[in-house]
C-alpha cells in the first residue's frame, strides 16, 4: 500500500473543494475516500461524476436499493473492506432491508429472486472483466431487467471498480461513522 495523505479541506487542492462542500452539504461529512482521492484531483471528479450518473441521473432506471446491491456485489468480488464497510452503513440509513445487506455481505444468494439475478449480474462482470456468461445474462432478463440495465449495472461496477482499487492501493481506514458495519473480507484477518 502507498501512503497517501488524507486530506482535509484545508490540506486539499483547491479543485477539489466543490466535491468536498458538496460531500458536507449531502452527507454531512467528508469521506476518508474523497480526502484520498483528492490526491489526484481527476480521480475525484471522475468518482463523483459517475456516482452523480449512477446514484441520481435523471433516466437510471435502477432503484436505490438496486443500486446498492450493484455496489456492495462488485466490492464483495473485489474484497473492498472500505466500501462493503461504508455501503452496508448506507444501505442501512437507507433502510435496504437487512437481510438483503446481510447476503451481500456473507456474498450469499439474496432472497428475492429479481435483486439476486442482479447481484449474479453484478458479481460475475466483476469477476470476468466483463465477460459475463449467457446463462446469468439471461437470468437477469428473464428476472425483469432489459438490456438497457445491463449497460447500468456496468456503469454501477466501473463506480465501485474505481473506489475499490483506490482503497485497496491506499489502505483507505473506514470512516468512524461507518465503522459499525465493519467487513473482512472472508479468509483474511484484521491487520
Amino acid at each position: 500500500m502507498l501512503n497517501f495523505p488524507l486530506h482535509t479541506k484545508d490540506t486539499a487542492p483547491e479543485e477539489t473543494h466543490p466535491h468536498f462542500d458538496a460531500s458536507l452539504k449531502e452527507f454531512g461529512m467528508i469521506p476518508n475516500l474523497y480526502g484520498v482521492m483528492a490526491n489526484a484531483p481527476p480521480v475525484l471528479d471522475a468518482y463523483r461524476a459517475i456516482g452523480a450518473l449512477f446514484m441520481g441521473g435523471p433516466t437510471m432506471t435502477l432503484d436505490p436499493t438496486e443500486q446498492q446491491v450493484v455496489l456492495l456485489a462488485t466490492s464483495y468480488e473485489n474484497q473492498c473492506s472500505y466500501c462493503m464497510g461504508a455501503h452496508s452503513a448506507i444501505a442501512g440509513m437507507m433502510n435496504i432491508d437487512s437481510g438483503i445487506v446481510d447476503a451481500l455481505r456473507d456474498g450469499t444468494p439474496i432472497n428475492d429472486p429479481k435483486l439476486e439475478a442482479l447481484r449474479q449480474l453484478a458479481a460475475a462482470i466483476t469477476q470476468t472483466r466483463g465477460w459475463p456468461n449467457a446463462a446469468i445474462v439471461s437470468n437477469f432478463l428473464k428476472a425483469g431487467y432489459t438490456q438497457e440495465q445491463v449497460l447500468e449495472v456496468i456503469l454501477g461496477v466501473t463506480m465501485k471498480t474505481l473506489s475499490n482499487y483506490v482503497n485497496h492501493v491506499a489502505g483507505t481506514p473506514l470512516d468512524e461513522a461507518f465503522k459499525p458495519a465493519t467487513w473482512i473480507p472472508p479468509n483474511k484477518e484484521v491487520a
